[in-house]
């Protein structure tokens, strides 16, 4: 493993991305990861996404035609198959509620520097705010700022990295943490489901005590947005990830070329590696990135979702036979692999090949 570029990129971290706007100052070094050979007219942007809006209500109600519910299900698999996420509708939490957790992300990050550095992470740590952890050398810095918690199982939780401020963050996280647990048994279920397997053989294999992690994201403007990144092409290492965005700057990769994934005030958008191993390729892990705006700052809240500490997972008994081989072997705690290649710029699934 490489060594860590530490003294430059320590430097940076103890100074927030947001500060330095505040003090207009502009990215260097370790913060510039783009050039003229991918921006303009080089790079392929489609500015509309077709990614596909899956309705899980009619995946789950019982007032839903059989017919209706094979069509919708069939429509998941294709997404996943094709494009690796999708955006999920018809989940069952509400409009004002997204609300609620979108607006006590921006005021967190609004407040002085002085406050949210009461919950400040060294740049070696996850939970708490600040950055990512120190990256390898030679890899970039993302021009974000985020608050990293872990929420599920609950004894996980470090109540002291939680902000007092606003007075009802905490509740409206403990609150959406429950709600995230619902959706992810649905979609979890539902996407079993559309392999024709048993519809909870993707939660056993999680655990009952699988993890979340919430992590809120603030993008702040940036006068060279040519030359930065909200966050770096990347997969997530998750079994899967769902995010909750304001407006647009999330990007997916598909054969080679970069769609935009657009607004939707009531979508949460699933991806994640852990489910390509676990469906044995048929679904994909799609890479992505967000960009950075010149004048608008935005913020979004990714909740992780992995299998419990420990719990080996792998291809689905079901998906594997005479026809189709075995393309993942089974592994344990692969997030933390996943990390490890991060930090790299490298993506981990090749480690799970058979």
């Amino acid at each position: 493993m490489a060594a860590f570029s530490v003294p430059p990129v320590e430097v940076s971290l103890s100074k927030r991305v947001q500060e330095m706007v505040l003090h207009g100052e502009e990215p260097v070094g370790p913060y510039i990861c783009r050039s003229g050979k991918d921006v303009g007219e080089n790079e392929d942007i489609m500015s509309t996404s077709p990614v596909p809006i899956i309705d899980l209500n009619r995946l789950c109600s019982s007032k839903i035609s059989d017919k209706e519910r094979e069509e919708e299900l069939e429509k998941l698999r294709s997404a996943l198959s094709s494009w690796g996420c999708f955006q999920g509708i018809g989940y069952g939490i509400s409009a004002s509620f997204l609300d609620k957790i979108r607006q006590v992300s921006k005021e967190f990050f609004k407040q002085p520097i002085e406050e949210k550095n009461k919950y400040a992470k060294t740049v070696f740590d996850f939970q708490g705010y600040g950055a990512d952890p120190v990256p390898e050398h030679g890899q970039s810095l993302d021009w974000s700022d985020r608050l990293f918690l872990d929420v599920f199982p609950e004894d996980r939780r470090q109540y002291n990295l939680w902000p007092q401020m606003p007075i009802s963050f905490r509740e409206v996280l403990e609150d959406y943490t429950e709600k995230m647990k619902m959706v992810t048994e649905i979609t979890s279920k539902a996407m079993a489901k559309s392999l024709n397997l048993e519809e909870n053989c993707f939660l056993e294999q999680f655990g009952k005590q699988a993890q979340l992690a919430a992590r809120f994201n603030y993008y702040s403007p940036c006068q060279r947005p040519d030359l930065v990144l909200g966050l770096k092409p990347h997969a997530d290492g998750t079994a899967y990830t769902i995010i909750l965005q304001d407006d647009v700057g999330l990007q997916v990769l598909k054969d080679g070329k970069w769609y935009t994934v657009p607004k939707d005030p009531t979508a949460l958008l699933v991806m994640g590696d852990q489910m390509e191993i676990m469906s044995n390729g048929i679904f994909k892990s799609p890479v992505h990135r967000v960009l950075r705006n010149l004048k608008k700052d935005r913020v979004s809240v990714a909740m992780f979702y992995t299998p419990e500490v420990g719990k080996e997972i792998g291809p689905e008994d079901g998906l594997v036979n005479g026809d189709e081989a075995k393309i993942y072997k089974r592994v344990k705690d692969y997030a933390e692999t996943h990390w490890k290649f991060y930090q790299r710029g490298m993506r981990a699934l090749h480690t799970a090949h058979v």
